[in-house]
């Protein structure tokens, strides 16, 4: 007897139904074979499958089984095909009703036991399942939330085996999962543990912070040891605008597909904050894989990339961001296969200035050589550099702010502001396709909308001669100032703007490093 049961596989951040067709063929010697281009962890789900059939009462087939996963040319990966072609195997050998199966997608992993264990991208699942207007979706309990925000879908969070087989046997009843997406997440996207008012002193960073945040621009910190670097950067989260729902779902979906959003969770309301090790490889950080996964920088999608210890990381897996940061997506290609990932991210990085971590340091003395802090320094190549708008000199923080009890100004008054300017660019970029803030100008638009002043123009030109600043750093001051502007609701860029602008270029100094 053939039995169609329908699954689904995950390509990227999008999925793909499958048809799953299970065959028993009578009077054939025992023996299972599953066709379609599977990975081992498909081959192998014969024993589990097996195993979980025996264990709660049901006939091992003692025929032929052949199992055909179409379409035949895409490879499919993971053991999350276990509960559909179990279920095929005893709609085959008549153990259940078949009759309802068309009309839903299903997807489980199976313990020997018959309970199920949780899957990896069920909303892009469940999205494509609508899409393709199936009556449900039926997968593991844990994973029901998260597929139970796509509506006019009908999700069915199961534990084990028999519950989808007495729900087809019309034996057992199951509730669909509902979500109420909206409320849900527009609750939850303020809720943090942490605030702005917690880091005593460093206003100047947090100012520099601040910027580039309402114009999405990205920054490094270059500090001694325990000033504060990684503090500041954990709290910007809290100060960058709220998600909408759209950018939620979106930075669900990827997080969905590699796995890594928590137990019972329905949508993503807070943006993401990535801080991977300096020891991270090229694949890990920017994706890949022999079935591509999505990397950090796309975990970082909608959010913060924050990495610390800059000069720590190697120098190849620093390159391959240079692309993705100005594409804000990145395109992994394999022989049979290219997939893009969303990458649009803030890069924060954090380092000491020198090897031992006290150069210009107000109290320590610094042990390294000139020669040993340029090599340092260098360690950074000049076009990674060339895509950091703001660079921030944080210096230590003295006792007397330490041990003040006077409050700081919190994240919320701070985020206000911040959204006050992108509402500000938004308006200004509304008929720029894929253009959302100031830091994603190009040289046509900075043109157009970044012009100055003959007084501005005299200040800046002096500023890059006195400081020896680089040319690379008049795209970026030009940014800056566009944004501090922003935050100061004034239409022109005036010479204070760009005088604060230009402060924030510490690296493109000549000699900064003795």
């Amino acid at each position: 007897m053939l039995v169609k049961v329908f699954g689904s596989a995950v390509h990227g951040v999008d999925a793909l139904t499958i048809t799953i067709e299970v065959d028993i063929v009578i009077g054939s010697p025992t023996g299972y074979f599953i066709v379609g281009l599977p990975d081992n962890a498909v081959k192998e789900s014969v024993n589990r499958i097996l195993s979980a059939l025996k264990n709660n009462g049901y006939d091992r087939p003692r025929h032929k089984v052949v199992v055909n996963m179409a379409p035949a040319d895409i490879k499919k990966a993971g053991s999350a095909y276990d509960l559909p072609i179990a279920i095929g195997i005893l709609a085959g050998t008549a153990q259940m009703k078949a009759e309802e199966l068309q009309d839903y997608i299903i997807m489980g992993e199976l313990s020997l036991d018959g309970s199920l264990q949780p899957i990896k991208g069920a909303l892009p699942i469940a999205i494509q399942a609508r899409a393709e207007k199936y009556k449900g979706l039926i997968l593991p309990k844990v994973n029901a939330r998260e597929a139970g925000m796509v509506n006019n879908l009908e999700v069915y969070g199961v534990d084990n085996i028999n519950e989808v087989v007495g729900f087809f046997n019309k034996s057992t009843e199951l509730k669909p999962t509902k979500i109420n997406t909206r409320e849900e997440f527009f609750d939850a996207q303020s809720h943090f543990d942490i605030d702005f008012n917690d880091v005593k002193g460093q206003e100047n960073v947090k100012r520099a912070l601040e910027i580039a945040a309402a114009g999405g621009h990205n920054a490094i910190l270059i500090g001694p040891p325990g000033a504060g670097k990684t503090m500041l950067a954990k709290r910007i989260p809290t100060i960058l605008p709220p998600l909408t729902l759209h950018e939620a779902l979106e930075t669900t979906k990827i997080h969905s597909v590699a796995g890594k959003l928590p137990g019972n969770t329905s949508l993503i309301a807070c943006r993401p904050f990535r801080s991977p090790h300096h020891t991270i490889s090229d694949a890990a950080l920017v994706g890949g894989g022999g079935i591509p996964q999505p990397g950090e920088i796309s975990l970082a999608h909608n959010g913060v990339l924050f990495l610390d210890e800059l000069p720590e990381f190697k120098r190849s897996a620093l390159e391959v961001m240079r692309q993705p940061m100005e594409e804000r997506r990145v395109s992994i290609s394999r022989a049979k296969m290219s997939i893009d990932f969303p990458a649009s991210f803030m890069l924060i990085a954090s380092m000491n200035p020198c090897p031992c971590g006290y150069f210009n340091h107000p109290e320590k003395e610094c042990t390294c050589s000139p020669v040993m802090v340029q090599r340092y320094l260098n360690k950074i190549s000049g076009p990674l550099l060339d895509r950091i708008d703001l660079h921030v000199e944080v210096t230590p923080v003295p006792f007397s702010e330490l041990s003040s009890q006077k409050m700081s100004e919190n994240s919320g008054a701070v985020r206000e502001r911040v959204i006050m300017a992108r509402e500000i660019q938004a308006k200004r970029f509304e008929g720029h396709e894929g253009v959302y803030c100031n830091a994603q100008m190009g040289s046509k638009l900075l043109k157009e909308i970044c012009v100055i002043s003959p007084v501005g123009a005299n200040l800046l030109k002096t500023a890059m001669d006195r400081l020896n600043l680089s040319a690379r750093a008049y795209d970026r001051i030009l940014k800056v100032s566009r944004t501090i502007a922003d935050l100061a609701a004034s239409e022109e860029i005036r010479p204070e703007h760009l005088a604060e602008a230009i402060q924030y270029r510490s690296l493109d100094r000549e000699g900064w490093a003795g």
